[in-house]
């Protein structure tokens, strides 16, 4: 692959952002951290009504030959009704893309982009004593901050999501679905990206009795993507990567914060390019209400 990509490519200054969003956390009345789930898989839950979350997530990838990449996003989300929410996320410090491309986060793109999700929980039936049946789907896009990425000219993207699945006071299981769509720009295309996810999660007898504690859950999180061809006019490209990555993550929530993060290990891998070996999450959360 032809690498047309500078490493010190444009990023926003988020700088003024982040620290309006930190006074306005310092300032809020506290919430009760909810709507978050797993790490890298997709999930239903959705914040309240007229509730705010500031995340911010960093990300790292292993490769062979030490290649490694690395990022660090800002997502706000604001829940417009119980069952609406919109989200939007930043990039502030990347590493030079040296893997091939891939989708890590179900919420965040893992690229130099702004992204915007609009989630929608359609779905939703009580089963049995704090248990549910929801179901989410998830619409939005991307904006690329740079003019190539591997060598083609990056344009911007629509992602359609879906999850659904079953959350309880003990045990929670999700499935998830995504795709990416990338527009063309100066007559060529980024790859498509299709992902599958799935979530099994469970809860400690001793974290599901009290409120106003700490509550850690824990997670074994599997994530497949098939990555479509790109299109360039001039570039030689390599086949697109087809992966599935598995490994054990978790999640601490303690009235208005949650820490989250895990890792996964590829189980499969049918790449010609920069083959990875594992990828780590971190991502903290802070809730407030209006």
């Amino acid at each position: 692959i032809r690498r047309a990509m500078v490493a010190g490519a444009p990023m926003i200054n988020v700088r003024s952002i982040l620290l309006c969003l930190i006074s306005a956390v310092l300032l809020s009345r506290g919430a009760q951290a909810s709507g978050h789930g797993p790490v890298f898989g997709a999930a239903t839950p959705t914040l309240g009504r007229g509730a705010w979350s500031l995340d911010q997530a960093w990300t790292m990838r292993f490769g062979e030959d030490a290649r490694r990449e690395q990022m660090l996003k800002a997502m706000v989300t604001f829940g417009i009704t119980e069952v609406l929410q919109v989200s939007a996320s930043i990039p502030e410090v990347m590493s030079e893309n040296t893997l091939a491309p891939a989708r890590m986060m179900n919420a965040m793109s893992n690229d130099r982009e702004i992204e915007s999700l609009i989630g929608y929980r359609f779905h939703r039936t009580p089963v049995g004593i704090g248990g549910r049946r929801e179901s989410t789907v998830y619409v939005g896009g991307t904006i690329p901050l740079e003019r190539a990425r591997f060598g083609v000219s990056a344009g911007g993207s629509l992602i359609v999501s879906a999850a659904t699945g079953y959350a309880g006071r003990s045990h929670y299981l999700w499935f998830g679905g995504a795709i990416q769509h990338y527009f063309p720009r100066d007559g060529e295309r980024l790859g498509d990206s299709r992902t599958l996810t799935m979530v099994y999660g469970y809860r400690p007898a001793v974290f599901r009795e009290r409120t106003g504690r700490p509550d850690l859950r824990f997670f074994v999180e599997s994530t497949f993507e098939d990555r479509q061809a790109s299109r360039s006019t001039d570039a030689r490209l390599t086949a697109p990567p087809r992966t599935l990555f598995i490994g054990p993550t978790s999640l601490l929530v303690y009235k208005a914060m949650a820490l989250s993060g895990g890792l996964q290990w590829a189980a499969y891998q049918d790449a010609e390019f920069a083959r990875e070996r594992m990828r780590v999450a971190i991502n903290f959360s802070y809730f407030w209400f209006r």
